[in-house]
């Protein structure tokens, strides 16, 4: 009885674990996200990294995760990405944390840095030093339920779109333009007038005279735009957005009800996107810069007084930031304490860029 016992328990064992395998997915085993997006997917390099973590998602989870994709305003506008997935009016969204800003200071830190590090060492920063704890911090405390998810970066941005050519600071001085981020408090420093306006919405105001002149995002992306239509001249390199990062955020009750395994399919596929979006930014800003004369569209390099300038005022909004907000400050000396060490290795390891 003993042995029939033992053999008839064996062969439950075996037949469970068998229809286990065999079994196809239940409902708790499957997860959709439902994502609203901040740039439209026919934006490459800005829009199109989502929709490539969208595609990936389904194939490496075997359709076990899928995620579907609002475009801007659908469902949510991008303004309200953050308050959308916190409230779980949504689970998910896809944005970059400088559109909150206004509410969280330091959120712009983990976003671009005027004179900011470049990608490699953004990500060195996030992943190998306290960037991704502090970043998670930062919506924790300030009662955000929501995780971050870095999910794309891109690497430099043009600095401006203008109707005339800058050459001193005070050309600058009356303008009204849209811009983007810590940068915008610089050129209020200048004397800019700065709104920030979604993409959709950039041709319309500067035909309409409402700005004088913009920044939005890389030569390939802007020309998607047709501010060349408009402005003429383009200013090169982007100081205020030497790299930016854009974040998945997941809903923390949802985030909390998945797998570890469904966890990291998300985070690692994030991180292939990061890769994915800066390659794909790289490749395509070339063939645009090259037919820029085509347009009409004369191509600057900002001159060593403007650069100076911008540096010097950069200098004093840190100084404001660090000064009223004590967790600008903490994310602030630790991104430059970071970056203090890494100077020793990029002056030893890399080329002068002359010799490139």
């Amino acid at each position: 009885m003993k042995t029939f016992a033992k053999s008839a328990l064996t062969a439950a064992i075996v037949s469970a674990a068998a229809l286990s395998i065999s079994a196809p997915a239940t409902a708790a085993d499957k997860l959709l996200l439902k994502t609203p997006v901040a740039f439209g997917t026919h934006l490459p390099a800005l829009g199109t990294p989502i929709k490539w973590v969208s595609e990936q998602l389904k194939l490496v989870s075997d359709g076990k995760i899928r995620m579907k994709i609002y475009e801007p305003g659908k469902l949510v506008s991008p303004p309200e990405i953050l308050d959308a997935v916190s409230s779980g009016k949504v689970n998910s969204g896809y944005a970059t944390a400088g559109y909150w800003q206004g509410k969280i200071p330091a959120a712009a830190l983990f976003s671009a840095v005027p004179f900011g590090p470049e990608a490699g060492e953004y990500m060195a920063w996030m992943y190998y030093g306290n960037g991704m704890k502090l970043y998670q911090e930062m919506y924790d405390q300030n009662g955000y339920n929501v995780k971050v998810v870095p999910c794309a970066i891109i690497s430099p941005e043009t600095s401006g779109w203008f109707s005339k050519p800058i050459e001193k600071p005070e050309d600058l001085k009356g303008l009204n333009m849209r811009f983007f981020g810590l940068g915008a408090s610089v050129m209020e420093k200048l004397g800019v007038g700065t709104v920030q306006l979604p993409g959709g919405e950039i041709f319309g105001a500067l035909e309409k005279g409402a700005i004088d002149a913009t920044e939005f995002s890389q030569p390939a992306i802007d020309q998607r735009l047709g501010l060349h239509k408009i402005v003429k001249y383009n200013y090169f390199p982007g100081w205020h957005q030497q790299a930016t990062v854009f974040e998945l955020l997941i809903n923390k009750k949802t985030w909390g009800k998945m797998s570890k395994g469904q966890q990291a399919t998300i985070e690692n596929t994030c991180k292939a996107s990061m890769t994915n979006a800066i390659a794909e930014g790289e490749a395509m800003q070339f063939d645009v810069m090259k037919k820029a004369k085509d347009n009409g569209v004369q191509i600057r390099y900002w001159n060593e007084t403007m650069l100076k300038t911008f540096e010097e005022k950069w200098g004093e909004v840190v100084a404001e930031k660090t000064a009223s907000d004590p967790f600008f400050k903490k994310v602030w000396d630790d991104m430059s304490e970071f970056r203090k060490g890494y100077d020793l290795w990029e002056a030893n390891a890399f080329l002068p860029r002359a010799q490139r």
